[in-house]
């Protein structure tokens, strides 16, 4: 039986997920382009991409998805416009990807987003509870990423059997 406390907590968790989910889905719709969220969430990660461009892999790995879906995700951006592909100068095997002028907008305006509630969130918070805000989210992110882990590994060895 969970604590009232513990209820509330979790309760606040599945709210807060919904709710920037439902924001960002309605900044997407507001901005009337044609990308879904997780597309624009690939758009970020080639952004954040050292010289603005990032392989089809690093963008894989970095957004812990397989290299199929990103490659139809970049395959249907490039059709949208908004990143174009290369081969990698050194390693002719290697496709990078760089976000076009379009998907540079639609990028920044996506990080604008994120800079926006990130201040009216903290706006109101001295120092110290930002700093112990960090410090909680950062311990639940290590506690979904070793939990995520775990799920990985026990489909993996049922794979196995």
């Amino acid at each position: 039986m969970l604590r009232r406390a513990d209820a509330e907590l979790d309760e606040l968790l599945v709210r807060t997920y919904q709710n920037v989910n439902r924001v960002e889905s309605s900044m997407l719709a507001s901005s009337q382009n044609d990308l879904s969220i997780a597309e624009l969430h690939i758009l970020e990660s080639v952004g954040r991409g050292e010289g603005g461009s990032r392989s089809i892999s690093a963008i894989a790995q970095a957004m812990e998805i397989t290299l199929p879906t990103v490659t139809v995700a970049v395959k249907r951006l490039e059709k949208k416009g908004y990143v174009q592909k290369s081969k990698d100068e050194n390693d002719g095997r290697v496709t990078r990807v760089q976000l076009t002028a379009r998907g540079r907008k639609m990028d920044a305006a996506h990080r604008y987003f994120h800079e926006n509630m990130v201040r009216s969130i903290t706006r109101e918070m001295s120092e110290a509870e930002v700093e112990a805000l960090v410090r909680i989210l950062s311990k639940l992110n290590r506690f979904l990423l070793r939990k995520q882990g775990e799920m990985s590994e026990k489909r993996q060895g049922e794979q196995e059997i």
